[in-house]
C-alpha cells in the first residue's frame, strides 16, 4: 500500500519516522542526500586511489574497476547515514556495488567528516576477494533484503545478472508490519476497535502480550507491549542469519531464516558480540528477553533513537537502587556509573561504527583469565591485571558469582574439546533454565564429540519444545550410525517450522536411497525441496551453489554436483570450500589428477590454507607419493595448530613412512594442546605400543577411558596392555 496509505490515519509515527535510520537507509543520490564531500576530494590508501567530484549535478567517484582500469563511475544511491554513510555505484548486469570507502559523517570534533577505507589494515587490490567490485560489496546479494522495502532480488541464473526491484526504496511501514492491504480496508470498514484481527502481521499496541506471568514484578513496570511476534518481526534484519525462504514480514523466524548461534568466531565463549552479529544473538541471551522485554519497550519502534539509554533503563529498573554508587561503585556522571557503559559494552566496526552488545550480562572479570573473553571493567581499568579486577568485583559484589559456572566456560570447553567437555555440554543443553541460543550451541558442539553418555541429550534436544534447540540438534544427529540417525530424526521431517524441517532433510540426504518406506519417502523428499529451495535464494552467491552440489553428492547425482561446484567457483574464485569440494568429488570419481590441478588452482589464492595443503597431502598419500605427502601433511599442522585433525593425520602419515619417533613427538605435542582428542589418544597408545613401550601406552589408553569410560575398544585397548604388563 505505501507509506502515504499509512500516514494518512497515523501522521504522528510518520512524523516520528521521517529522518530516521529506517527512513534513511537507502536513497537516491542528490544534492539533499549525499553527505560527502565530492569538491573534487582525494583518498589514497595502500596504492588504491579515490577522486570524488560532480558533473552537471550528478556524483562520480574516480577508482579502479575490476578490470583495474581507471575510470569515472557514477553514485546513484546513498547508503545509511550515520556514523557512515555509504554509496552505491551501478555496474553491468544489474548490479548495484557498495563503494569499499565511506564518508564519515560524524562532527569533525569527533574524528568525523572525512572519507575513510573500510578495510585499513590492508590493501584491496581489484584481484582482490574484498574489493568493492566483487561479491562481498554486492548490495542486491549482501544489503538490500534489510534496507529496503518488499525487495525482490530478481536474479536471473542463466546469465548471471539482476533485475532487482523495491516497493519503497527504504524501510518503511511494510517493512516491519507487513503487507497492509487488510488494514486499510478494515480502517474503511470504520476502524471498528472490538475486531481482534486488524489485518497487520506486528500490530504494536493492539493486545497486552505478555511472554511471561503478569504476576511478574517487572510486569507492573513496563509498557503496553505489542505481539510475541515482534521480536520476529526485527530478527531478519537484526540478526546474524541466513534467509531460507521468501516469508512475509511478521511471519516466524525460523520460518523464513536460520540464524547463527554462538559460534566461534562470531560470538566469545561467554556470548559476547565478537564478528558483526547485530542484535538478535545477544538479547535473546538476556534477562530481559526472558522477562518478555521486547525491542519497543527502549526503542521508539518508529523513531528508534535513544537519546538517554541510561533514562530507558530507569523505566524498569530503580534509580535509587541501581543508579547508585551503592550498586556501581564509581562517581556520579563517570562511566562506571553508567547503566549501558557496563552492562552494554561497545564493539566497533567498520572503522567507526559501534555497537553495542544487547545481552545486558553482568561483568564477570572472573571469566578473563581462564577463558580469555573481554570484560567491560578492563576497558577502562588496562593499566590492572585482570587479577586485580577480578578481585575488586568479588569484593564489591561478593565472591558467589565467581563461583557459579557460567555457561561460557562450557562452551570454550566444547570449543577445545577439553576432557570431561562432552558431559557438560550434555548438561548444559538439557538445563531449561539457560538461554535456548546458549543451549542449542552445547548440542552443536556435542555433535562432534557425541559419546554414549551423551545421546540421551541429543534425544531430549531432537524433542525440545524451542525450535532453536531442534534444529542444532538435527545437525548434531549428523554423527548417529544410519539406522539411529534416521529413528532420531524423521519425525522432525513434519516439524512445523522450515529451519528444522530442512535441517533434518539436510542430514538425512545420504540415506535417501536406503529407505523403502513410501511414506517416509514422500516426508524427506518434500523437505528436501524446501532444502534445495534455500539454497535457491542463495544460487547467486558461492556458498548456496556449494551447498546445492553437497546435497547433490549425497544423493548420488555427481554430474550435477560438478556444475554446482563450478558455478560457486564462476561466481566467486575466492570460495575456498568449492576448491575442497570440487577436488574431493574427483576423488570420489577417481580423478585424482584432476582433483590435483583443482587444489594447485586453490594454493594460488590460499597458499596458507592449512586445509588446501591437508587435502593436497591425503591426495599425495593415495598416488604413493610419501615424501611429498609429508612435507603437505606437515604443512598443514604447521599452519593450523589448532586443529587436531590436521596434527593426528600428519602422525599417523609420518608413522606409516616408517618414521615412529618423529610420530610420537608430533602426537604428543598435539595432545598437549588437544587433551580431549581421543584420535590422539588412541593413535599414541597403539604407537607406543608398537615401539614396546607399554607403560607410556597404558598412561595414554587410560586417559582415553578417562574420556570415553562407555568406549568397549578403549576398556579393551587396557585390559591388552595390562596383560602384557609386568
Amino acid at each position: 500500500m505505501g507509506r502515504a496509505a499509512c500516514a494518512g490515519c497515523h501522521p504522528e509515527e510518520a512524523r516520528l519516522w521521517e529522518g530516521s535510520h529506517h527512513d534513511l537507509a537507502m536513497q537516491e543520490a542528490s544534492p539533499e542526500t549525499v553527505r560527502g564531500d565530492f569538491a573534487d576530494a582525494m583518498l589514497e590508501h595502500r596504492g588504491e586511489r579515490f577522486r570524488f567530484h560532480r558533473r552537471n549535478g550528478r556524483f562520480f567517484v574516480e577508482a579502479a574497476g575490476a578490470d583495474a582500469v581507471v575510470r569515472d563511475f557514477e553514485v546513484t544511491h546513498t547508503f545509511g547515514v550515520e556514523p557512515l554513510q555509504q554509496y552505491l555505484v551501478p555496474l553491468p548486469g544489474g548490479r548495484l556495488q557498495a563503494l569499499g570507502v565511506a564518508w564519515d559523517t560524524r562532527p569533525a570534533a569527533k574524528g568525523g567528516q572525512r572519507w575513510l577505507h573500510l578495510h585499513p589494515g590492508e590493501a584491496v587490490p581489484p584481484d582482490d576477494v574484498l574489493h568493492w567490485t566483487g561479491p562481498a560489496g554486492s548490495w542486491n546479494a549482501m544489503c538490500a533484503d534489510c534496507h529496503s522495502t518488499n525487495l525482490s532480488k530478481g536474479y536471473r541464473a542463466e546469465d548471471d545478472a539482476y533485475d532487482s526491484t523495491w516497493s519503497e526504496i527504504d524501510v518503511s511501514c511494510e517493512a516491519c508490519h507487513g503487507p497492509g492491504s487488510r488494514h486499510v480496508a478494515w480502517a474503511e470498514r470504520g476502524a471498528d476497535p472490538d475486531v481482534r484481527d486488524r489485518g497487520l502481521v506486528v500490530d504494536l499496541g493492539a493486545e497486552r502480550a505478555w511472554r511471561f506471568a503478569e504476576t511478574s514484578p517487572i510486569a507492573q513496570r513496563l509498557p503496553l507491549q505489542g505481539p510475541g511476534n515482534e521480536i520476529e518481526a526485527c530478527a531478519p534484519c537484526h540478526a546474524r542469519r541466513a534467509r531460507i525462504a521468501l516469508e512475509a514480514p511478521g511471519s516466524r523466524f525460523l520460518d523464513g531464516y536460520r540464524p547463527a548461534l554462538l559460534e566461534e568466531g562470531l560470538y566469545h565463549a561467554d556470548g559476547q558480540i565478537l564478528d558483526e552479529v547485530y542484535v538478535w544473538g545477544s538479547f535473546v541471551q538476556s534477562r530481559m528477553y526472558a522477562a518478555g522485554v521486547v525491542c519497543s519497550d527502549c526503542h521508539d519502534p518508529h523513531r528508534l533513537r535513544i537519546d538517554e539509554p541510561d533514562a530507558a533503563c530507569a523505566g524498569c529498573h530503580q534509580s535509587e537502587t541501581f543508579a547508585a554508587p551503592s550498586h556501581h561503585h564509581h562517581a556520579a556522571d563517570s562511566p562506571g556509573a553508567s547503566c549501558v557503559a557496563c552492562h552494554m559494552p561497545e564493539r566497533t566496526y567498520m572503522v567507526v561504527d559501534t555497537r553495542r552488545d544487547h545481552s545486558f550480562r553482568v561483568p564477570r572479570p572472573d571469566l578473563s583469565g581462564p577463558i580469555g573473553t573481554p570484560n567491560v571493567c578492563s576497558g577502562c581499568h588496562a593499566d590492572r591485571p585482570v587479577s586485580w579486577v577480578a578481585q575488586v568485583a568479588a569484593r564489591w559484589y561478593g565472591s558467589e558469582r565467581a563461583q557459579t559456572r557460567h555457561y561460557g566456560e562450557v562452551l570454550e570447553a566444547g570449543r577445545r574439546r577439553a576432557p570431561g567437555a562432552s558431559s557438560a555440554l550434555a548438561t548444559l543443553s538439557k538445563d531449561t533454565a539457560q538461554p535456548a541460543i546458549v543451549r542449542a550451541t552445547a548440542i552443536a558442539l556435542l555433535g562432534g564429540q557425541l559419546t554414549a553418555g551423551s545421546l540421551p541429550a541429543l534425544g531430549a534436544g531432537l524433542r525440545d519444545p524451542d525450535p532453536l534447540v531442534r534444529v542444532a540438534a538435527a545437525g548434531a544427529a549428523e554423527g548417529l550410525p544410519p539406522r539411529d540417525r534416521w529413528l532420531a530424526l524423521g519425525p522432525l521431517l513434519r516439524d512445523d517450522l522450515r529451519a528444522v524441517r530442512i535441517e533434518a532433510a539436510r542430514v538425512l540426504a545420504p540415506l535417501r536411497r536406503q529407505v523403502s518406506d513410501p511414506g517416509a519417502n514422500i516426508a524427506l523428499d518434500e523437505a528436501l525441496a524446501e532444502y534445495r529451495e534455500a539454497q535457491s535464494l542463495s544460487a547467486d552467491r558461492p556458498e548456496g551453489r556449494v551447498n546445492l552440489g553437497l546435497l547433490h553428492t549425497e544423493l548420488g547425482e555427481l554430474d550435477a554436483a560438478e556444475r554446482e561446484y563450478e558455478t560457486a567457483l564462476r561466481l566467486s574464485a575466492w570460495f575456498l570450500p568449492a576448491y575442497l569440494n570440487l577436488a574431493d568429488l574427483h576423488r570420489m570419481r577417481g580423478r585424482d589428477d584432476t582433483g590435483k590441478r583443482v587444489l594447485r588452482q586453490a594454493l594460488e589464492r590460499f597458499p596458507d590454507s592449512a586445509e588446501v595443503h591437508h587435502a593436497l597431502g591425503l591426495l599425495l598419500v593415495r598416488s604413493q607419493r610419501a615424501d611429498e605427502a609429508l612435507d603437505a601433511l606437515e604443512r598443514a599442522a604447521k599452519l593450523a595448530p589448532e586443529s587436531p585433525r590436521h596434527a593426528y593425520v600428519y602422525g599417523v602419515a609420518l608413522a606409516s613412512a616408517g618414521k615412529p619417533q618423529r610420530a610420537l613427538a608430533v602426537l604428543e605435542e598435539a595432545h598437549r594442546s588437544h587433551p580431549g582428542t581421543p584420535d590422539l589418544l588412541v593413535a599414541l597408545a597403539t604407537l607406543h605400543r608398537d615401539a614396546g613401550d607399554l607403560d607410556a601406552a597404558l598412561v595414554h589408553a587410560r586417559k582415553l577411558v578417562e574420556l570415553r569410560p562407555e568406549d568397549p575398544a578403549a576398556r579393551s585397548l587396557v585390559l591388552e596392555l595390562e596383560s602384557r604388563g609386568p
